[in-house]
């Protein structure tokens, strides 16, 4: 009977491979001591330390089976490389890749490279056996020289969220909705005489913007025959302010300029429309939740309505005294909306730089110890003859009262003179802006007119002469 003196072959994994490689570096052992202390012959050992370089390239690749005991070339060697240089691609791009698409792969490359090959199922998992790629959980491939990690950041350093000391005061807007009733006296108020003001200035008073009105009626009959870019302000045909418009718009103004400035609103308001698509040049500040600050000082607001209700006075005055028994009732009813546009821009222009700049510092949404103290130039509007300050400010703020109950009706007055066939006066001519022009320098020289004046009638007079003549 014969002995089977054949020795069992003991196959040694790439991890162990890699311990040999190590202790023959490391310490003083013979090849044929590390082949005992394995359990392998020592020609194996040898094989080993002849192969090293390509062991320790495997090893460091971060995508060989460290279990692997024997690397079995494929016949296809092309296509196995070129599909793991791919798969490599694919993980880096956060694909899921998955057999099917695998397979699909490797017909394709094949194609291109002019072989006869069709992978199938075995040929795969042969594949990912070779290459250590495994499906399920994301794997993260390891590179042979990660980059190093970036410095770690103390909360400290963390990027705050934008604030007003991120932007220059002549680059820090506020900006507020005022309710007006633009033909409104004491003791007559009335639902269909509101107008909606949208105000806007940056905290300096350098730069005020463009007056937004918004009102109840669609197309005015005192707008017939005006353009909409001689009008003195935006108007929108609804009492809602379209934030949407006016943003986009302020945006695009901005980016023009190539500034980026801040626009000061409420919390609820910039929730609203933080996601506005488009707004690159324009950042909204939100005031905080518990703030009762208006985004635009109500120091601002109140001198506004204070030129605008004394403007009106004023107005309504003339129209009584120019034509003997007119009631107030009647002057108030002949003021248009267009009337009332011409006076907003009128009372804004008036609200002086300094009193908003001191406004501003006053509300702390503007950077400075103090507020800065007023000047007789920048006092609000002085109160008229005939009303006490306690009156006169009651009648600023009109918009407080409850307005009563009435049909709304388009304007009256003089526009009830036009044509019967159409409703509308007829449009002035050349030849009725130069007769009005002659008529008003007339009546300035029988009024004993100051120099100053006239010379604001030289400037009018020629901008009209130079219309004429286009």
């Amino acid at each position: 009977m014969e002995l089977n003196t054949k020795k069992k072959l003991h196959a040694l994994s790439l991890a162990e491979k890699i311990q040999v490689l190590e202790l023959l570096d490391e310490s003083k052992m013979s090849q044929s001591e590390v082949a005992r202390r394995f359990q392998v012959s020592q020609p194996q050992i040898s094989r080993i330390c002849k192969n090293k370089e390509k062991l320790l390239a495997d090893w460091c690749s971060g995508t060989a089976n460290h279990e692997r005991k024997r690397k079995r070339e494929s016949k296809y060697s092309g296509i196995d490389e070129a599909l793991l240089c791919w798969y490599h691609i694919a993980r880096a791009k956060a694909w899921d890749v998955t057999g099917p698409m695998l397979l699909h792969k490797a017909k394709e490359l094949a194609d291109i490279m002019g072989q006869d090959f069709v992978p199938s199922i075995g040929w795969l998992v042969r594949w990912k056996r070779r290459n250590n790629v495994g499906f399920g959980a994301r794997q993260v491939l390891v590179p042979l020289f990660p980059p190093e990690a970036p410095p770690a950041v103390l909360p400290s350093q963390a990027q705050p969220p934008l604030s007003l000391k991120d932007f220059s005061p002549e680059d820090v807007f506020g900006c507020a909705e005022v309710p007006l009733l633009y033909r409104g006296v004491p003791g007559r108020v009335f639902e269909c005489d509101r107008l909606q003001v949208l105000l806007c200035a940056n905290s300096r008073g350098t730069e005020k913007r463009r007056v937004f009105v918004g009102g109840l009626q669609a197309a005015p009959r005192c707008f017939f025959g005006v353009s909409s870019e001689a009008l003195p302000t935006s108007y929108h045909p609804d009492l809602a302010i379209p934030w949407s418009e006016w943003l986009a718009q302020f945006d695009q103004d901005m980016g023009q300029q190539g500034r980026q400035v801040a626009l000061l609103l409420a919390s609820g308001v910039v929730e609203e429309w933080a996601s506005l698509p488009g707004l690159h040049h324009v950042r909204l500040l939100p005031l905080s939740a518990s703030s009762t600050t208006p985004s635009l000082p109500g120091s601002v607001v109140l001198a506004f309505k204070a030129h605008y209700r004394h403007r009106l006075l004023s107005k309504l005055a003339a129209m009584q005294s120019g034509k003997e028994g007119t009631s107030l009732a009647e002057a108030r009813a002949s003021i248009t909306v267009l009337d009332a546009l011409h006076m907003v821009a009128a009372a804004w222009a008036k609200v002086p730089r300094q009193l908003i700049l001191s406004s501003f510092v006053q509300e702390g949404l503007a950077p400075g110890k103090t507020p800065l103290s007023l000047d007789k130039d920048t006092e609000m509007s002085p109160v008229p003859s005939g009303l006490s300050q306690e009156e006169f400010s009651h009648f600023v703020d009109l918009e407080d009262e409850d307005p009563g109950p009435r049909v709304c009706k388009e304007e009256t007055g003089t526009e009830d003179s036009g044509r019967e066939e159409d409703g509308f006066e007829p449009l002035p001519t050349k030849a009725d802006a130069l007769q009005a022009l002659c008529t008003l320098r007339r009546w300035l020289e029988c009024n004993s007119a100051s120099p100053e004046l006239f010379e604001k009638f030289y400037d009018c007079e020629m901008e009209v002469e130079q219309l004429c003549s286009l």
